[in-house]
């Protein structure tokens, strides 16, 4: 596989899977997005799943999400006013990407141990 773009810059200028993965790179990202795709998640939900995430921390990794297009806020008016996530059209075609690293971790590093001893002594 070449390891450049050419000219495969459809995205600002920028190669796609650098942009891709600009948005899903940061801390707790995948994880978020591992829960919303699930369906639908309210703020304490999530800060539950993800344990030991700060709250400001999901705030920020939310707002980013959302400004990036891939997620919705939807606040009910209801008191005390609740509040859900979910994913966009957009924020569900990042899914299967999620889903094959969830598929590549849990075939070649759920037990890696015995793999790489295996692969060093036949070094």
């Amino acid at each position: 596989m070449d390891d450049s773009c050419g000219d495969d810059r459809a995205v600002h200028g920028e190669c796609p899977v650098l942009a891709t993965a600009r948005i899903v790179s940061g801390k707790w990202t995948l994880l978020l997005l591992r829960d919303l795709a699930g369906g639908p998640c309210r703020f304490t939900q999530l800060e539950r799943s993800l344990e030991g995430i700060s709250p400001r921390t999901l705030s920020q990794r939310l707002k980013v999400l959302e400004d990036e297009g891939i997620i919705d806020r939807e606040v009910f008016a209801e008191a005390p006013p609740r509040v859900e996530y979910r994913l966009t059209a957009k924020g569900r075609d990042i899914v299967p990407i999620v889903e094959a690293m969830r598929a590549y971790g849990e075939q070649w590093l759920a037990d890696d141990a015995p793999r790489a001893a295996a692969g060093a002594a036949s070094r």
